[in-house]
């Protein structure tokens, strides 16, 4: 039978993240005293201090930037297949008839 994994509250998250940096408590004393893994306190802090304004978005949602690069990538993608297909039509129409 499969673990059931944790989930985190968005409140929790940030509490953990404040122990550390306001309090100036180790990661690995809070993440002992909490019952959660180092790396994933170590993930937190980091996701925390890259100044994100919603660090903790929550289940399968993205934050905004992220969010905004997937559109991006995925519109350049679109953008890259129609080129592709253009340039075949051009040449294709641009072979002199036998």
């Amino acid at each position: 039978m499969r673990k059931k994994r944790r989930q985190y509250t968005k409140e929790f998250k940030v509490e953990a993240v404040r122990l550390i940096v306001e309090e100036g408590r180790r990661i690995s004393e809070v993440a002992r005293g909490l019952g959660i893994n180092e790396n994933l306190l170590h993930r937190w802090n980091k996701k925390y201090e890259e100044g994100k304004i919603e660090p903790f978005p929550g289940k399968g949602r993205l934050s905004p930037e992220d969010e905004e690069l997937r559109q991006l990538r995925r519109e350049n993608k679109r953008l890259r297949m129609e080129r592709d297909i253009l340039k075949k039509a051009v040449a294709i129409f641009s072979e002199e008839p036998q």
